[in-house]
């Protein structure tokens, strides 16, 4: 990983006075009143901001809340919540700072919050004044919030340009280093599982992965399209017919390097999705054309986690089902339990992911569960995200 790391920055101590502007994810979902319903991210955070406290630097910290329009908080865009539990998990005070791109006092040891970064005028633009103005406050920027990766914004991009130095925090660090071992030099084989309701979504991760992966496992609705592409019925079931030929371009891709999208045998079915359904496990041939395919069926999810302990490497994107209803879930749980108990490093990434991994209990058996989502899609996707372009460039001058 050719960027700097602010461990590496940090080791050697601050001199009394050095400023400290860490860029962290702190955007936590917040119940009606106003309170943190998760703190995940904010206990997540927490490494990179004792790193530089505990060097003696002067720390200004700083996050996204929302979607609030720039230069127009409205109270509940407000990071006060945030700096309370902050405060509450690092045993001291941590004062929130408004109008922050003026000037901020901050003390060497000591910590300040600055309000919600998005409240900016220029910050979604990556205006260049702003960015100034933030680099400025700073001696070290420190970005550590992969889930903002993707944008070229003011705080996650500009000021990196023109801190006197710019760095990746920890987790910045440890997202870009899984995904490089996972995608960039993986141990084969390496499986993918894509899930989702539509190819349209995830055409790119598609087309990437058929040049990387050994094995391309696709479930949901566009496991629907790509049964289609092979001639197989599906019934009702939700597909896109339209882009069956880029289906059996990516199919193709995977034969002509010898490796394989593998299509289930058996699936779950109903005649409509409601609450309490039950589900009817056929054979793929028997799908009748007023079957709804909702999940894969017994005999292909223990062909497919018998494959998952074969693998090197697997990176899961997706459910394989709709796992929200305990009747069409059971392959989604396979898949989970599979590369939880494979010896294969797994990365895992997005939000319905993430939200089965916790629904199944098996967030120990992954080697590693990416925070961010549309950029962990892009990374997929093979773009190069701009936060990681920048530092590379810093790192390189």
């Amino acid at each position: 990983m050719n960027v700097l790391r602010f461990t590496d920055v940090a080791a050697t101590g601050f001199p009394l006075g050095k400023r400290v502007f860490i860029r962290a994810d702190l955007n936590v979902p917040l119940a009606e009143d106003g309170s943190i319903a998760d703190d995940t991210r904010i206990r997540a955070s927490l490494g990179g901001i004792r790193l530089a406290l505990d060097a003696g630097a002067a720390v200004l910290v700083t996050s996204h809340l929302g979607r609030p329009a720039e230069g127009a908080l409205r109270p509940r865009d407000s990071l006060a919540p945030v700096a309370a539990r902050l405060g509450e998990l690092l045993g001291r005070e941590v004062p929130l700072a408004r109008d922050w791109t003026r000037g901020v006092r901050v003390a060497p040891g000591e910590l300040v919050l600055l309000e919600n970064c998005r409240g900016n005028a220029g910050e979604t633009a990556n205006d260049d004044q702003l960015a100034r103005r933030m680099a400025a406050l700073c001696d070290v920027y420190v970005h550590d919030a992969f889930g903002t990766a993707h944008r070229a914004e003011a705080s996650t991009h500009g000021i990196a340009r023109h801190a006197p130095i710019a760095c990746a925090g920890p987790l910045l660090a440890a997202e870009m280093e899984a995904l490089g071992r996972a995608l960039a030099a993986p141990q084969r084989p390496l499986a993918a599982v894509v899930g989702g309701s539509k190819v349209s979504s995830k055409l790119a991760i598609l087309r990437s992965l058929a040049g990387k992966v050994d094995r391309l496992v696709v479930g949901g609705g566009i496991a629907n399209t790509f049964m289609l592409a092979a001639g197989l019925p599906i019934g009702r079931s939700l597909a896109e017919p339209s882009l069956v030929p880029e289906a059996l371009a990516v199919m193709r891709a995977m034969r002509e390097r010898g490796a394989e999208v593998p299509l289930p045998t058996d699936v779950v079915t109903a005649k409509a999705l409601v609450p309490g359904g039950i589900g009817v496990v056929k054979r793929v041939a028997d799908i009748a054309p007023d079957d709804l395919i909702l999940d894969i069926g017994p005999e292909t999810a223990r062909y497919l986690a018998d494959e998952l302990q074969r693998a090197g490497t697997i990176v899961w994107n997706g459910p394989v089902g709709v796992f929200e209803h305990d009747a069409f879930a059971a392959g989604t749980r396979a898949i989970a339990e599979a590369i939880a108990r494979s010896p294969a490093f797994s990365v895992a990434g997005g939000g319905d992911t993430l939200a089965a991994i916790a629904k199944y209990g098996v967030e120990q058996g992954m080697d590693y569960i990416s925070t961010g989502g549309g950029a962990f899609l892009e990374v997929l996707e093979g773009r190069t995200l701009p936060a990681f372009a920048v530092l590379r460039e810093r790192a390189a001058h």
